[in-house]
């Protein structure tokens, strides 16, 4: 006789929670009739589900409408005025914090925090600026979201090593967060978190298969192929910033090789030319300022640095083949025609099939947007697991 493969009744009260929840990310707010049609499960079921969500915070009903037979039915929404979640974004030079609605809306605007000089007085000042977030009453704070640059052992949730945050390495910012503060905070490697940036508030909405090319401080890669995040084994995918670009007297990398790709093609790569023509130590953000004001002349600079970030992009073409590849980098902040020359300059380089069949797009999701989109899906998750 076969084995036949039972699901307990719980997990399929979880399921059920979890595909409400996913129309409702997909729709916005509905009556549990139209759930109901939109979900494929029963007006019980839905009703069930609805009734759980509600209990725990992730929904609240809002102005009723009028259905078909004249009965105005109430609609049912992600938490918008009695939750909230928070993204954190831990960067180079500094911190930032958003407090978000469940569908990811933004609160206000973002919370801008100076970086740390050692790893307990950073989450001093995330703890202290994320309370101050979190001081609403009849708001319920349920999740955080952090996003942390460099390698991210997802399955420790623990950064291994971070070239341009060094103070957070062997650390596990959200884990120690989480209980300081008593919330549930999920730790992201930050390319990761703007892949969902990008597929849930930004242009891959509705899209199964891209990659994203993160080039910041340092350059990283994000990989969604099937629906799915592509992490690794343990969450190390997409690290194409220490792929060798400079075999021979490159300049030394964070992470202690050196010609490392991120050493030529980064917002520190800018600011590298910028210390040397300006005489003194220019910062990531700095840079960036200084050129878009014209302060400094760095557009032979500009140019070499966009000639390198076409070789990543040339390089995750033909490694990867996706359907589309966004850019996300604020150099294309200083001059807009700067993401014309990368594409270009990738064409040349790609093999061109692999070219012709990818669309090259200027990515519009940020960090703090990634860091949001990943506590929603982390607290998503936890409701119930994806079934594949």
């Amino acid at each position: 006789m076969s084995a036949i493969t039972t699901i307990r009744p719980a997990l399929v009260g979880k399921l059920n929670e979890r595909q409400v929840l996913r129309v409702l990310q997909a729709r916005g707010p509905l009556s549990r009739a139209e759930v109901a049609r939109e979900s494929g499960l029963s007006a019980p079921t839905v009703s069930k589900a609805v009734a759980s969500l509600l209990k725990v915070g992730f929904l609240e009903e809002t102005d009723a409408v009028e259905l078909a037979r004249g009965r105005p039915a109430p609609k049912v929404r992600l938490a918008t005025d009695t939750a909230q979640v928070l993204g954190i974004v831990i960067d180079a030079g500094h911190y930032e914090l958003v407090s978000a609605t469940l569908d990811g809306s933004p609160h206000g605007p973002a919370v801008r925090v100076p970086a740390a000089h050692d790893y307990e007085s950073l989450l001093d000042a995330l703890e202290r600026a994320a309370r101050e977030l979190m001081d609403k009453p009849g708001v319920r704070t349920l999740g955080i979201g952090v996003s942390l640059p460099g390698l991210v052992d997802s399955r420790a949730g623990r950064g291994v090593l971070s070239p341009n945050v060094p103070i957070t390495d062997g650390h596990a910012p959200a884990t120690d967060l989480e209980a300081r503060l008593g919330v549930p905070c999920a730790l992201l490697q930050e390319s990761h978190a703007l892949c969902l940036a990008e597929r849930h508030y930004g242009l891959a909405k509705g899209m199964d298969d891209f990659a994203l090319l993160d080039v910041g401080a340092g350059v990283g890669l994000g990989i969604i192929s099937g629906g799915r995040l592509l992490k690794g084994r343990s969450g190390l995918a997409g690290e194409i910033g220490h792929i060798t670009a400079v075999a021979q007297g490159g300049r030394k990398c964070g992470c202690g090789n050196t010609g490392c790709l991120e050493t030529v093609a980064s917002d520190s790569a800018l600011a590298w030319h910028a210390s040397k023509k300006l005489g003194r130590a220019v910062n990531a953000d700095e840079v960036i300022e200084l050129a878009k004001s014209g302060a400094v002349d760095l557009r032979a600079e500009l140019r070499e640095v966009a000639g390198f970030v076409a070789v990543g992009v040339a390089a995750v073409v033909n490694l990867f083949n996706p359907a589309a590849l966004f850019v996300h980098t604020p150099l294309f902040e200083i001059d807009p025609s700067l993401f014309e020359l990368v594409c270009e300059l990738a064409r040349q380089r790609a093999l061109p099939p692999s070219f012709a069949e990818c669309e090259l797009v200027r990515a519009k999701g940020s960090k703090l947007q990634g860091a949001v989109a990943g506590v929603i899906q982390h607290l998503t998750d936890a409701v119930a697991p994806e079934l594949v």
